[in-house]
């Protein structure tokens, strides 16, 4: 995975230097809008070989606010500027440097806290192996999680039955098939929002 590892360090670099103005306006934004706490928002995560990585994302959340790891569109906790970003993924930008300094990768298993990459069991643990990635296959399938879980009766046992076991299969998939040219793809769909077939399902 070669071309994998010089194309993430290349062009996070790249997305860097050509994003920083939008970075700044969003962290302004964050700062009027949602004040009192960091505009940075660090979490411990599970990164490639089971290893703890600090990722970095923009604040989307009260400050302080209780409740579960799973978020459910229109959930109190996340503020009104902090739903924007989440819908349009700015609150991910900051990963960039998370790819550029080898945490992360462009496209991989989205980064899990301890408690449910801990669930991982025999080949399952295989997901492991690749560097977590700021999109995907399981990423672009439940791009609309957050709104899939409002409409749950009970949004974190739907996750733990349903959408996380479908998580580990896709990314079990990706790993076993990797292209890099199924990737790129990948980042594209993500950028522009759009579908693509991937392992006879339309992702």
């Amino acid at each position: 995975m070669i071309p994998k590892y010089i194309f993430d360090r290349l062009m996070s670099l790249t997305g860097l230097l050509l994003l920083w103005p939008v970075l700044l306006v969003v962290a302004i934004l964050i700062k009027v809008k949602m004040p009192g706490g960091p505009v940075i928002f660090r979490q411990k995560r599970v990164g490639l070989g089971g290893r703890l990585f600090t990722m970095y994302k923009f604040r989307s959340m009260t400050v302080g606010h209780g409740g579960s790891s799973v978020s459910v569109a229109g959930e109190s906790r996340i503020t009104p500027l902090g739903a924007k970003l989440r819908h349009y993924k700015l609150d991910e930008l900051p990963e960039l440097w998370n790819v550029l300094i080898g945490d992360m990768s462009f496209v991989g298993p989205r980064p899990d806290v301890p408690g449910y990459a801990d669930r991982l069991r025999g080949k399952d643990r295989d997901i492991l192996k690749l560097r977590p990635g700021i999109t995907g296959p399981a990423s672009l399938k439940y791009r609309d999680e957050e709104d899939i879980l409002a409409g749950q009766s009970d949004p974190q046992k739907f996750n733990d039955e349903v959408i996380f076991p479908d998580k580990v299969r896709i990314n079990l998939y990706y790993l076993h098939n990797y292209s890099f040219i199924k990737d790129i793809r990948m980042i594209f769909c993500t950028v522009l929002r759009r579908r693509m077939k991937y392992d006879n399902e339309i992702i």
